[in-house]
């Protein structure tokens, strides 16, 4: 077989050019190392998280807390601290899988990690000083410390620069004061070091800080809030009043607190996604052991059809959104590689690296999210009666998955991004999209070929379907600058549909790329639920393709123009083989239900 030479594509160059299996990395590629991190993480969780779910629901902020430290006791804390501040430096994969195994039991210990791992150390990690990184990270990565990341306010939430709070110097010129009002604080209650953004004077970007918790320096904090789910996470406004502030900790430079923020959100998004995927294995496994215990009619109900549905769409969205996460995660990883052996700093490599992917975390933190909380709610479905008790774990992962559509930018605003950056990278020369937009419109006004495609290897057809799905996009979007220009990103539901497609797009190929590889290592008689979890994924995906695809171009075009592109979306859309749908999910479930648990 003919290897062909491994390339790294550039964010969102996906939707340009064919990526090639070899190409992406998937699960099944995990080292050695990583897989046992893997288990002595899932060992951690079974053991100290999971018996007992009931004292997260009752709010016991304290045991988040015990656990937090236990956790940076066995390093899971510190995965991509560097070494030199007492972390394990494994990498950006790694970094997400630890992620990813931790989060899955209980959205509360799930925020709790993000909050301190992501933005309570990496700004430090990142941005800091080479003293304030040896002052601060060690008890961070250790679990001695525990950090928050104040940046929301009452009147600043996805508009994060518009702030209100103060940072004054002082006349001696040594420190500033703090002064200001922050809301929605993750770890609030048991944290020792904060993140706080404040503007100074009048300044058109906010600054960051890092600032020690100590209440006898004007810090107070509210009452825990009272939320939907996340329980047991300490949640809290923090209200700040003259707090002194040495000019030492200011973290970056002046003004720069706008730009830490962002690139903060970007790493969070991507490891938001990922910190979703556990928590829909886990609700897939337990989903299934219920269903085939429960006896309805002197029959298990794993084995009717309407419940077999509903575990096939779990269990697919689970896989594709896995195989996108780590794809993703692989290429950022790589891109720091190559960012570093540049001779740039492995702090501005890593922030570099995942710039690059910006479009890539946008896509996974929305369509992750929105699978958990679908995977969660039919979860409940398969519990019937039970799934609303709070005896059973369906209500709290219900509950637990519905803020992960908020956190990091609304879903709203991350698709509107994924777009947006899009035309952006464009317009900077990274990508060429003129040129490929140009071409599927000149094959729109081509006649078609009639001819019936070689479909016999496996998965060739889909991969055609994909190269057609990344026309409609180009075709949709294409029309919609054209029309628009740079008043596009103000038709935002627009931009919501056309977002849609991208997503889908992006998600169809993680799977077809992931199904392939192992395929061609182990055979398609290995593979053959997974072929027919891509399958029935595309099949899902092109439904929504088409009517997002048709909302954008009956909205946007008109006469012959609008003729032509629903045409050329029939076109693009098209099966030359439709797949057996509900055989399809039954092969699946039927899979799921033999294992008893989540196995792929």
């Amino acid at each position: 077989m003919e290897t062909k030479e491994i390339t790294r594509t550039r964010g969102g160059a996906f939707l340009l050019q064919e990526t090639h299996p070899e190409n992406v990395f998937t699960p099944e590629d995990f080292s050695e190392e990583q897989r046992m991190m893997r288990d002595a993480v899932k060992e951690f969780i079974d053991r100290e998280v999971w018996p007992n779910k009931h004292r997260f629901e009752q709010k016991d902020y304290d045991f988040t807390f015990e656990l937090m430290r236990k956790a940076g006791e066995l390093g899971f804390l510190g995965i991509g601290v560097p070494e030199a501040y007492g972390g394990l430096e494994m990498g950006f994969v790694s970094t997400m899988l630890v992620c990813d195994y931790f989060s899955g039991a209980t959205g509360s210990l799930s925020t709790a990690y993000g909050a301190h791992t992501g933005i309570g150390i990496m700004p430090i990690v990142l941005y800091g000083t080479e003293e304030q990184k040896q002052k601060y990270v060690p008890k961070l990565a250790s679990g001695e410390e525990i950090g928050c990341y104040c940046l929301t306010e009452p009147g600043a939430g996805s508009d994060a620069n518009s702030g209100k709070t103060k940072a004054v110097l002082s006349d001696d010129g040594t420190h500033y004061k703090i002064s200001g009002q922050k809301i929605w604080i993750s770890n609030a209650g048991y944290a020792s070091v904060m993140i706080v953004f404040a503007r100074i004077e009048d300044d058109k970007n906010i600054t960051g800080f890092i600032v020690p918790y100590d209440p006898e320096n004007g810090i107070t904090l509210g009452e825990e809030e009272h939320k939907l789910g996340i329980h047991a996470s300490s949640t809290r406004q923090v209200f700040f009043s003259d707090t002194k502030v040495p000019v030492e900790n200011m973290l970056s430079e002046r003004g720069n607190g706008f730009k830490i923020a962002m690139n903060a959100l970007n790493v969070g998004r991507i490891k938001l996604a990922v910190a979703c995927i556990d928590a829909q294995r886990r609700t897939v496994s337990e989903s299934v052991r219920y269903a085939n215990e429960r006896i309805q009619f002197k029959t298990p109900i794993s084995q009717f059809g309407a419940i077999k549905q509903k575990i096939a769409n779990m269990a697919t969205n689970c896989y594709v959104g896995e195989s996108g996460c780590y794809r993703a995660a692989k290429d950022i990883e790589d891109r720091i590689a190559i960012r570093a052996e540049s001779g740039i700093s492995h702090q501005e490599a890593e922030l570099k690296g995942v710039e690059e992917y910006v479009i890539e975390c946008s896509i996974l933190k929305v369509a992750v999210s929105e699978h958990t909380q679908d995977c969660t709610d039919e979860g409940v479905q398969v519990f019937g009666g039970m799934g609303y008790s709070s005896e059973m774990p369906m209500e709290s992962a219900w509950r637990d998955a519905r803020i992960s559509r908020i956190y990091e930018g609304t879903n709203e605003i991350n698709r509107m991004l994924t777009v947006g950056m899009l035309i952006k990278k464009a317009m900077k020369g990274h990508l060429d999209l003129i040129g490929p937009a140009t071409a599927v419109g000149e094959e729109l006004l081509g006649i078609p070929s009639f001819d019936t495609p070689d479909f016999s290897a496996p998965l060739s057809e889909e991969k055609s379907i994909l190269k057609n799905l990344k026309k409609v996009f180009l075709m949709i979007a294409g029309a919609g600058v054209q029309k628009y220009g740079t008043e596009l990103e103000q038709h935002q539901q627009l931009l919501l549909a056309v977002s849609d497609i991208l997503i889908e797009i992006y998600l169809v190929e993680s799977a077809i790329l992931r199904t392939e590889k192992n395929i061609n290592r182990y055979g398609v008689d290995a593979q053959q639920t997974q072929l027919a979890m891509t399958k029935l994924y595309l099949f899902q995906a092109v439904e929504k393709i088409q009517s997002k695809g048709k909302e954008a171009i009956i909205s946007t075009a008109e006469g012959d123009e609008q003729k032509m592109l629903l045409m050329g979306l029939k076109r693009f859309t098209k099966y030359a083989n439709h797949p057996n749908v509900i055989g399809l999910r039954k092969q699946i479930a039927d899979k799921v239900i033999a294992e008893n648990q989540y196995c792929f």
